[in-house]
C-alpha cells in the first residue's frame, strides 16, 4: 500500500516542526512523520530559556507541543512512525514508514536530528535533566558559580569548557586519555584557563547525588596496577563526545560527511538528490540550537515549495 504526497517531513523536533508550519502555510499539504522520539532531542530538556518568545522560559516538552499545534492548525498532517527505508533513485520519492507503509512523496524534507553520544552509565539516565547534559550552551547558565565537570578531550569538548568557565566557577575536565585530541589552540585555551582542571587518564564510572547530581565516581588510570578511585563534588556534568546523526538509512544516495551529517548546498538546504533538503541536527555538525535548527527547517520548506514550483507539481 502507497500513498502520493506533495512535501513529505520526516522527524519532528524544533526543525521538522517548522518545516511543517511553513509548508502548510505555501499549500503543500506536508505530512510529517514524528520518528522514534516525538519532538526530538528538546523533549529531554527540563529548562530551555534561551529561545525567542518565551521570555520567562518553557520547558523543552511543552515548547514541542506548541511547534506542534502551530503546524496542525495551518494543516499540516503529524503522525507517529519513523522511516525505516528509501528509494531515492526514482520519481516520486519512496520513503518506507515503520517497515510496511510506502509513501509516495515529490519532495522529501530530512529532519532525523542527531543522536547525543553518551558514556552507557544507569545513572546518566538517572540525572537527566537534574545535571546531565549534552549542551553546555543550552544549560549552562543554570551553573552559574557552581562546579561542573566535562567528559571528553576534543575539541568540542574544549569548547563547552571554556564556555562553562565563563559562567561556572569551576570546571573539570575528565580525559581518559593522558592527552587532549583537540586542536593545539584549544589546547592552549584550556591549560590557560584557571578556572579549568583537566583530570588525564580519569573514567567516570558513575554519580551521586539525593536530588540530583552532587559529584562524580572516577578511577584513575582504570586498569593499571595504580588504579585508584576518586570522587569530585560537581553539581553538572557535561557529555562532549560528539552526536551521532540520524542519516545511516540515506547513506546510499545522500552524500554525507565523514562523521555522517548530511551535506547540503549552502546557503540552500538542498542535498546531492534532486527534491531532498535536510535542515536541523542531522545536517548540523557546528550549532547543534533550537533556534538555528527552527531556521533550517523554515529554509527547507521554502526550498520545497520553490522547486515544486519550478517543477509544475
Amino acid at each position: 500500500m502507497s500513498k502520493k504526497v506533495r512535501c513529505l517531513i520526516l522527524g519532528s523536533g524544533p526543525a521538522g516542526y517548522t518545516a511543517a508550519i511553513y509548508a502548510a502555510r505555501a499549500n503543500l499539504e506536508p505530512v510529517l512523520y514524528e520518528g522514534l522520539q516525538p519532538g526530538g532531542q528538546l523533549t529531554t530538556t527540563t529548562d530551555v530559556e534561551n529561545f525567542p518568545g518565551y521570555p520567562d522560559g518553557v520547558t523543552g516538552p511543552e515548547m514541542m507541543i506548541d511547534f506542534k499545534k502551530q503546524a496542525e492548525r495551518f494543516g499540516a498532517t503529524i503522525l507517529p512512525g519513523r522511516a525505516t527505508a528509501v528509494d531515492f533513485s526514482t520519481r516520486p520519492l519512496k520513503v518506507t514508514i515503520d517497515n510496511e507503509k510506502v509513501i509516495e512523496a515529490d519532495t522529501v524534507i530530512i529532519s532525523t536530528g542527531a543522536t547525543a553520544k553518551y558514556l552507557g552509565l544507569p545513572d546518566e539516565t538517572k540525572y537527566m535533566g537534574q545535571g546531565v547534559s549534552a549542551c553546555a550552551t543550552c544549560d549552562g547558565f543554570f551553573y552559574r558559580r557552581k562546579k561542573v565537570a566535562v567528559v571528553g578531550g576534543g575539541d568540542t569538548a574544549c569548547e563547552e569548557a571554556t564556555y562553562l568557565s565563563g559562567l561556572a566557577d569551576k570546571v573539570y575536565m575528565i580525559v581518559r586519555k593522558p592527552y587532549l585530541r583537540a586542536s593545539q589552540i584549544m589546547q592552549e585555551r584550556v591549560m590557560k584557563n584557571p578556572k579549568i582542571e583537566i583530570l588525564f587518564e580519569h573514567n567516570a564510572v558513575g554519580l551521586f547525588g539525593e536530588n540530583g547530581v552532587e559529584g562524580a565516581h572516577l578511577i584513575k588510570r582504570m586498569g593499571e596496577p595504580d588504579e585508584e578511585k576518586v570522587d569530585i563534588a560537581i553539581d553538572g556534568f557535561f557529555l562532549a563526545i560528539g552526536h551521532t546523526p540520524n542519516s545511516n538509512i540515506f547513506k546510499e544516495y545522500i552524500e554525507l560527511d565523514e562523521v555522517g551529517f548530511i551535506k547540503t548546498a549552502y546557503p540552500s538546504t538542498k542535498t546531492n538528490v534532486e527534491g531532498v533538503f535536510a535542515c536541523g541536527d542531522v545536517a548540523d555538525p557546528l550549532y547543534k540550537q533550537a533556534v538555528t535548527a527552527a531556521g533550517t527547517g523554515c529554509r527547507a520548506a521554502i526550498d520545497a515549495d520553490r522547486y515544486l514550483l519550478e517543477k509544475g507539481l
